[in-house]
């Protein structure tokens, strides 16, 4: 059984104990769980963010509306057509051309 011990900055999300914590290893992004013995809750520290920029949100419409289709966006930008067409039913058509 793991040793648990207090490490600074660390607190449950859910019971809000900050002793007691325990690694439990990393993720598939790489960042490091965790666990709280008082409640037996698994959470992530300083989890990843996967959204994209704004200026790539910007130039991705950029070149759908200069006449490239959205899935020809996605193969220039490296990333799913539904991207591009979700974030121009967002912002409702609003770039600058």
């Amino acid at each position: 059984m793991k040793k648990a011990k207090e490490v600074e900055g660390r607190k449950c999300p859910k019971c809000g104990d900050s002793a007691n914590q325990v690694n439990s290893g990393y993720n598939e992004s790489g960042t490091q769980r965790c666990v709280c013995k008082s409640c037996n809750y698994k959470y992530t520290l300083n989890p990843k963010s996967r959204a994209y920029s704004e200026e790539t949100q910007q130039m991705a419409m950029r070149i759908y509306y200069s006449g490239i289709s959205g899935r020809g966006v996605g193969k220039i930008m490296k990333m799913s057509k539904a991207n591009i067409y979700n974030w121009i039913k967002k912002t409702g058509h609003s770039v600058d051309k």
